[in-house]
């Protein structure tokens, strides 16, 4: 049986002030809320799902401070009604079914294990109880695994239990904290730890000149070769919060925090079998804009695939042989040498191998094979550069040349030390690239899907071949964006926006 909502000390039908209805702290009962967190507003759960007013607001961020989660308690409504709405609940209602998992409980465990074993290792007791309030704890020392948690299970106030078996601790549940049990000792930490993360926002250059109307997560790692530099993201960021979009880096420790957003840009090398995916599953299952979406990392990252695909739509691509087992030995007579030897999941020239008579051919086949049932075979085209064609939504975007590293036969090439040697980059106007390049490109980009695509081409004899598709294109600060500027990452923003309305007056009309 759940228990009756808890009434506000005083109900109101008037609209809060536009400063405080972007952040709402909605609790059991304010008149037993014990904590006095400046600019925020703290309303009683039946007010939040009750009145009219919190119900039309066109956006607001949701802290759930309810004492239970418990299905169909006033906790747990709070958080799927604001869903509904198009709020950012936190806990969302997936988190909290997490919580509740045993199985995502087990999971975290292992994740965090060896992190668990070091914090806890001077833990007398065999049982331990963390309190994480906003992702930090009292312990100065305890705040790695805290926030690890926090991430995990994305609530404001939870209490993790941990129990040690023998040596080994190991996460055994994970729960909700009531503000009225936090000690009264820890209410000016808990305090400064709401108002910190409130307080959070990522570096401006300058101020927004529009009231952010929507959250965008730009995930970006530690990539050795990322797809983005900084200089490329902060341009894009400051673009995007003209157009009202706050956007945010995220990292893939925020997996849980993705449905507070309402798209999410990938500026990281992805592959299936990689957090890049996951990310990309998750959004789109929240019913966020993606951009690259699960789908086209599927087509991209696999050359076997891209193969199949221009052959079936008649796109010219260079003469190339899905090679098994049984077929390799037949690659010398039908593509000639030299040739270039293709793994399926190759990116940035790694996994490419150029070879020039049977012998090698034999070697190198054999050892790609002990990895994948498939790889390619493709006949060797030698041009000075690779045109680059950027593509967003079925639109140009922007067109590069790749030259060769000096003295080698790709964009890039890799020293006996391991340091990578790139060719020059030049930015072209979009009116002085060949038409057939265009078109070819064009045709390419669609066969995937509407999203931000790098078409790779060859011109051979005046025809050009396409080698590639990419699903996550280099835009670099000066390099891709010479010729556009800041207009590039105008039109990135504008595509976001434009798609996360479409989605959005989508729900509203179904």
């Amino acid at each position: 049986m759940t228990k009756p909502l808890r009434k506000s000390t005083a109900r109101t039908e008037t609209r809060p002030s536009a400063q405080l209805q972007d952040t709402l702290l909605v609790v059991d009962n304010p008149a037993e809320w014990p904590l006095n967190v400046p600019h925020v507003e703290v309303l009683a759960a039946e007010d939040y799902l009750t009145l009219p007013l919190y119900r039309e607001l066109p956006r607001a961020k949701v802290f759930n401070l309810c004492r239970s989660y418990k299905y169909q308690t006033a906790g747990y409504y709070v958080s799927l009604l604001a869903e509904a709405r198009g709020h950012k609940p936190i806990p969302s209602v997936s988190t909290i079914q997490d919580m509740k998992s045993p199985g995502l409980v087990r999971l975290a465990s292992e994740d965090l294990e060896e992190l668990i074993q070091a914090e806890l290792a001077t833990v007398k007791s065999d049982t331990f109880v963390l309190s994480i309030y906003f992702g930090k704890n009292l312990a100065k020392r305890l705040d790695r695994l805290a926030g690890h948690l926090f991430r995990w299970f994305h609530a404001p106030f939870i209490r993790a239990h941990f129990s040690r078996t023998g040596t080994t601790w190991q996460l055994t549940s994970i729960g909700p904290i009531s503000a009225n049990a936090i000690p009264a000792a820890h209410q000016p930490f808990v305090v400064r730890a709401t108002y910190d993360f409130l307080g959070q926002r990522p570096p401006r250059a300058q101020a927004p000149r529009v009231k952010p109307r929507f959250d965008l997560a730009i995930l970006a790692g530690t990539d050795q070769t990322p797809p983005s530099n900084r200089k490329a993201l902060d341009r894009f960021a400051r673009a995007a919060e003209t157009l009202g979009i706050n956007a945010e880096l995220v990292t893939r420790d925020d997996y849980q925090r993705i449905a507070e957003f309402d798209a999410l840009f990938i500026r990281e090398t992805t592959a299936v079998n990689h957090h890049t995916y996951r990310f990309a599953r998750r959004a789109e299952a929240e019913g966020l804009v993606v951009i690259d979406d699960p789908l086209s990392i599927v087509k991209c990252t696999n050359k076997v695939y891209l193969t199949e695909l221009m052959n079936t739509h008649k796109v010219r691509i260079p003469k190339t042989i899905i090679v098994h087992r049984d077929n390799l030995d037949e690659v010398g007579s039908r593509i000639g040498f030299p040739c270039v030897l293709k793994q399926p999941d190759s990116a940035f020239s790694r996994g490419v191998i150029k070879v020039s008579t049977p012998a090698m051919l034999t070697m190198t086949g054999d050892s790609m094979l002990e990895t994948s049932e498939l790889f390619l075979a493709q006949e060797f085209i030698p041009t000075e550069f690779d045109w680059r064609i950027g593509v967003i939504g079925g639109q140009l975007l922007y067109a590069c040349r790749y030259w060769m590293a000096e003295s080698h036969w790709q964009i890039t090439r890799r020293t006996t030390m391991g340091r990578t040697v790139d060719g020059r980059v030049e930015c072209v106007d979009l009116d002085q690239v060949p038409s057939e390049v265009i078109d070819a490109a064009l045709q390419s980009a669609a066969l995937i899907g509407d999203g931000l695509y790098g078409v790779d081409i060859k011109v051979h004899e005046g025809v050009p071949h396409v080698i590639e598709v990419n699903d996550n294109p280099n835009i670099d600060a000066g390099f891709e964006d010479k010729i556009l500027q800041g207009e590039l990452y105008n039109r990135l923003a504008r595509e976001f926006l434009a798609r996360i309305e479409q989605r959005k007056q989508g729900r509203r009309a179904g």
